[in-house]
């Protein structure tokens, strides 16, 4: 059975760079879900529109009534139809390919399916009221659209550089690399415990927090951190110079120290909106670069260094050479 991408592919393709241009707009978009999120939280806008998926129980918009909560909660919706517009367009250009990639596909896909979940678990957090357990799995959703993001945009990178020579990595850059993005996944989960517990509820009504203790959960998330920036120098450390690992892995280790001292400094100054809202973007972005870090190191990893190899076996005497 032909779908009518299927039927469209025969008779027109698009070029590469629309598939280019795509799966950049997703992570963008992906990030932008992130950042306006917590925009809403810490404005107290999380109940500006206290239904879903309609603003108001008559409405799909917010009133004038509402005010500037209403049209905060209202905006980050509309963001949410904005990034199923891009990853329509993702998935139509990745199929519309002369030669289309599985792959590329697959992670398209997954970003749709991703955003529905997301829009769901959003529309339970109202439903609930901002609880912080559903509200830190909005969160997690969001994470988890932007890696599926960042892996399909690396693999249309991919696709214009498959013919070029694999840099040969040591076998203990893989294990960094998966501890490295392990590392960050717990830091990540952690966070929303240090959010969870915190003053930034979502609302100005009374929410209730997560009953951790504020102070100790973020030492939690600090010592994480270090660990975390451990792993990533121990990383760039043993990849060679030049090869595209090394690279990423430079580049989120500036990103990751950048976004440490944003966290102190707003744990220091009584959490100010703006340093929580900058922090949470330096989140999307550590995130969205330790699973970069983690694709380049698996493409080049798979090489096994000749010091590694096993030695090959003596030949074996001919029955001639026996006499």
């Amino acid at each position: 059975m032909r779908s009518p991408l299927s039927w469209s592919a025969r008779r027109r393709t698009w070029g590469p760079r629309s598939l280019r241009t795509a799966a950049v707009a997703s992570v963008v978009a992906a990030v932008l879900i992130i950042v306006t999120g917590g925009v809403v939280r810490v404005t107290g806008s999380g109940l500006g529109c206290p239904e879903w998926p309609s603003c108001t129980g008559r409405s799909l918009a917010p009133t004038a009534e509402m005010g500037v909560h209403g049209a905060i909660e209202f905006g980050n919706r509309l963001l949410t139809g904005a990034l199923c517009a891009v990853v329509g367009w993702l998935i139509i250009a990745a199929r519309l390919q002369r030669d289309p990639s599985r792959s590329v596909l697959r992670g398209a896909w997954a970003q749709f399916w991703v955003v529905v979940l997301n829009a769901v678990v959003g529309g339970v957090t109202v439903w609930l009221r901002l609880s912080p357990y559903i509200v830190a799995a909005h969160f997690l959703a969001a994470a988890l659209l932007l890696a599926t993001a960042t892996a399909t945009w690396v693999r249309v990178q991919q696709l214009d550089h498959e013919v070029s020579a694999p840099v040969v990595l040591p076998r203990r850059a893989v294990t960094l690399s998966r501890l490295l993005l392990t590392g960050t996944a717990v830091l990540l989960v952690v966070g929303t415990a240090v959010t969870g517990s915190g003053p930034h509820a979502g609302d100005s009504s009374d929410v209730h927090r997560m009953p951790f203790d504020w102070a100790g959960v973020t030492v939690v998330h600090g010592v994480i951190a270090a660990g975390c920036l451990v792993v990533g120098g121990l990383l760039f450390a043993v990849l060679p110079g030049g090869s595209p690992a090394r690279g990423r892995t430079g580049v989120f280790l500036a990103v990751f120290v950048a976004q440490g001292a944003v966290g102190v400094f707003q744990s220091l100054t009584s959490l100010p909106s703006v340093a929580v809202v900058l922090h949470l973007c330096g989140s999307a972005l550590v995130w969205a670069g330790a699973v970069r870090v983690t694709l380049a190191v698996r493409q080049h990893g798979a090489a096994v260094p000749v010091a590694d190899r096993p030695s090959p076996r003596p030949a074996r005497p001919t029955a001639a050479a026996d006499t």
